[in-house]
């Protein structure tokens, strides 16, 4: 053990743990240039203590948290994941004194305000670079590059399993089904691939990006949020007939002091950058009043891109505690969101009907989406099923509140004038809202 090393502790083990252990050991002599000191792994909680594990001694694994909390310790890095007990561990040791670094996203979203709380309260730091967008850097330039902007938005692609299954689909016209399967095969989608396909795991990333931007708390239960399992290959044949491609879009928006938070499938222009990212990378856009429109593009998940993002912040903590004695920064408080109503977003929209192929069904159509304001900007028929009687159709809207286009297509549907609606997904870049 070096004497005057910085002490870090290890919360897991695992892909990402491991990965931050190996390059602690293979950059071992670069870090300490940076640093000025050694970094020195000391302890590793572990469910099972007697396993071997590849690059670390078997005298610093342990079952017990409190060995994380002894004084030859000074960070923290937590990437066990799940909920709790991280969320227990990581308080415990900011209350102890420690610096935490952390990858996760579901307490970071959670939690994430309590625990940054915490943390000052007992001058210590907490640092979450890894819990968005993987190895991009996004935590950082929001808390400090730009600062001294206003941010109005933020808008991005931070699933990389999604995206690379709408990729597939936006590319070989294959459905769903199919290339969920293909994700899984390859090991981009678990077993339960619920957390990514439903949007579970973009909205937690949502709700701590909206808390960096805008200042606002916001809990990933009050973002409206739609997954990419009713697309079918139709949907990306039709848009990309229209101009545009489909991604699932993580969108926080200020419009009059509310918050327009959402994650929805989302058709983007083939021109717009956001439409360039494919394959299993992340994209963050973010549009502030004195940079103007800032993408940050790159790998958004794996053991290796994460472990970029965590140590970055070990080395940027253990810098600090090397060459200053200044107090961390004192914590800006987040604000309450008032978070507008799902069915209150606006936004144009491109709507996929199945209708009966008969005269005058149009007509109705758009006779019950304009008793509600709702104005029609194109409508394409694009299939006939002479076997049942019915067409395919795709019509797309002028900005429209969602509530009210939903409540037409309800009832035109009731009244048998549409046999199914198929999809309902927003057209970015045309809202006066986050595309909801």
């Amino acid at each position: 053990m070096v004497a005057d090393a910085i002490g870090i502790a290890m919360l897991g083990a695992g892909n990402v743990g491991g990965g931050v252990v190996a390059a602690l050991r293979n950059s071992r002599e670069r870090y300490a240039r940076l640093v000025g000191r050694e970094l020195e792994v000391r302890a590793v909680l572990v469910r099972d203590a007697s396993r071997e594990r590849p690059g670390l001694d078997s005298s610093v694994l342990t079952t017990d948290i409190e060995r994380l909390m002894i004084d030859k310790v000074q960070i923290v890095v937590e990437v066990m994941g799940g909920e709790e007990p991280a969320h227990e561990y990581m308080r415990h040791a900011l209350e102890a004194g420690k610096h935490v670094v952390t990858a996760n996203k579901e307490v970071m979203a959670k939690h994430g305000a309590e625990l940054l709380g915490v943390a000052a309260a007992h001058g210590v730091r907490l640092f979450y670079e890894a819990s968005v967008g993987g190895g991009i850097p996004v935590i950082s330039p929001l808390s400090r590059d730009l600062l001294a902007n206003e941010i109005t938005a933020v808008t991005a692609i931070i699933n990389g399993t999604t995206n690379f299954m709408l990729t597939a689909m936006a590319n070989d016209g294959v459905d769903y089904d199919e290339v969920l399967a293909e994700a899984q095969r390859l090991g981009y989608a678990e077993p339960d691939p619920t957390a990514d396909v439903e949007g579970i795991d973009a909205a937690y990333k949502l709700a701590i990006l909206c808390g960096l931007a805008f200042g606002l708390e916001v809990g990933p239960e009050a973002i409206d949020r739609e997954g990419i399992s009713g697309l079918t290959a139709n949907d990306f044949a039709y848009a990309d007939e229209l101009g545009y491609t489909i991604k699932l879009l993580a969108t926080g928006r200020l419009e009059n002091g509310d918050l327009i938070a959402s994650v929805r499938p989302t058709l983007i222009a083939h021109s717009e950058p956001l439409a360039k990212v494919d394959g299993v990378l992340n994209a963050v856009q973010i549009e502030g009043d004195l940079v103007g429109r800032v993408l940050f593009e790159g790998p958004g998940a794996g053991a290796a891109p994460t472990a970029s993002a965590v140590l970055a912040d070990v080395l940027e903590l253990a810098r600090d505690y090397v060459f200053t004695d200044r107090e961390p920064a004192p914590l800006a408080a987040l604000s309450a969101a008032r978070v507008l109503p799902a069915e209150a977003h606006r936004s144009r929209y491109y709507i996929r009907l199945t209708v009966p192929d008969r005269p005058g069904v149009l007509a109705q159509i758009a006779g019950a989406l304009g008793e509600r304001d709702v104005s029609i900007a194109s409508m394409i028929q694009f299939e006939t099923d002479e076997s049942t009687g019915t067409a395919e159709l795709v019509l797309t809207t002028h900005v429209a509140e969602v509530g009210a286009l939903r409540a037409a297509l309800d009832q035109v549907a009731e009244a048998g004038v549409v046999q199914w609606v198929g999809n309902v997904l927003p057209i970015a870049g045309a809202s006066s809202g986050a595309g909801g």
